[in-house]
Parts: structure tokens; sequence; C-alpha cells
């Protein structure tokens, strides 16, 4: 499995890419933008923050739920709490495992 890049690579690949389109963005700015794009999807995640092509951040209520201690086999009771799920966009699943027949 290859190595996952990191923010500093995601940057020049970005820059790169952005200067092959004729755009001239130094490496500074897009990380500008990227910790901007984070503090904002930081701050609307409560109604739901879109990634245009990547998918979506929402907020979820989770239910209370019955569960079992896996130590002792003891049931327990999982209380109701929020929780931040990413769902995938339809064209960054086609893109990345194929699209289905």
């Amino acid at each position: 499995m290859a190595k996952a890049m990191t923010k500093s690579e995601v940057a020049n690949t970005m820059v790169d890419m952005l200067g092959k389109a004729g755009h001239t963005l130094s490496k500074k700015a897009v990380g500008a933008f990227f910790e901007a794009q984070a503090e904002l999807a930081y701050k609307q995640a409560k109604n739901q923050f879109v990634f245009p092509g990547i998918g979506k951040l929402v907020l979820v209520q989770r239910k209370a739920r019955k569960g079992r201690n896996p130590a002792t086999g003891e049931e327990i009771q999982i209380p109701a709490k929020k929780v931040v799920k990413f769902r995938v966009a339809k064209a960054a699943k086609d893109a990345i495992l194929g699209a289905k027949k």
C-alpha cells in the first residue's frame, strides 16, 4: 500500500497542477486555502459542509442503544450522542472504485 501524502506534498502537487493549468499560486497561498477551508468546514459542519466533488461533513444524532462489555459480557446501556460523519460523493466513489455496471 502506498504511503499517504503529507500536507506539504499535497500543497506542492496542487501548485504544480495549477501551474500546468495556467494559474500561478504559491505553496503558501495553497496552504492558506486549505487551512481556511478546514476552518470553514469545522464551523459549518452542524449544517452540513460540502467539499464539491469529494463529499460532505454531516452531524448525526445517534440513538441510545444496548451493547455488551467485551471483557465481561455484561449488557450495558450506551447513551445517545452526536457524531460527525463524512459521506463520500458518488462522483468520488466512481472515480476511485470505478463506475458500477
